[in-house]
């Protein structure tokens, strides 16, 4: 009888770890970006060359983008967390186990969502029961 594999090896979960470390810079190199956006106060210094007489109109269009960029940041920053989640797990040699189930969850999921912590099945288990 074949042996059921309960946790990926360290070679596996040495790939695993570069290719979040990999998603991790580039996830925070465009929070700061966004971060940047947001933060941006809109007066016309040293870094703005777009001229000083905006229009109500596009000072609403300033607004919505500041707005939009702003969740987009928040949710760029709940990846960072889930992807350095995902390294603790890594060390703690727990990752790519399913939470709910305690099998292993697929490597093409993980390299697609490298941190999920459920396995497909798990997660629309979920889902019919409204929880998550």
């Amino acid at each position: 009888m074949a042996e059921i594999k309960t946790r990926y090896s360290d070679a596996e979960l040495a790939e695993f770890k570069a290719i979040i470390e990999e998603k991790l810079a580039k996830a925070k190199a465009e929070y700061n970006t966004l971060r940047h956006i947001v933060m941006h106060n809109g007066t016309n210094d040293i870094e703005d060359t777009t001229p000083s007489f905006r229009t109500v109109e596009d000072d609403g269009a300033f607004q919505l983008s500041k707005e939009e960029a702003s969740q987009m940041a928040q949710r760029q920053y709940k990846f960072i967390q889930n992807l350095e989640a995902a390294l603790v797990r890594i060390e703690n040699k727990s990752y790519g186990i399913c939470r709910v189930t305690g099998k292993l969850i697929p490597k093409e999921r993980l390299r697609l969502v490298p941190h999920a912590t459920l396995t497909v099945e798990a997660k629309e288990m979920l889902a019919k029961q409204g929880k998550n």
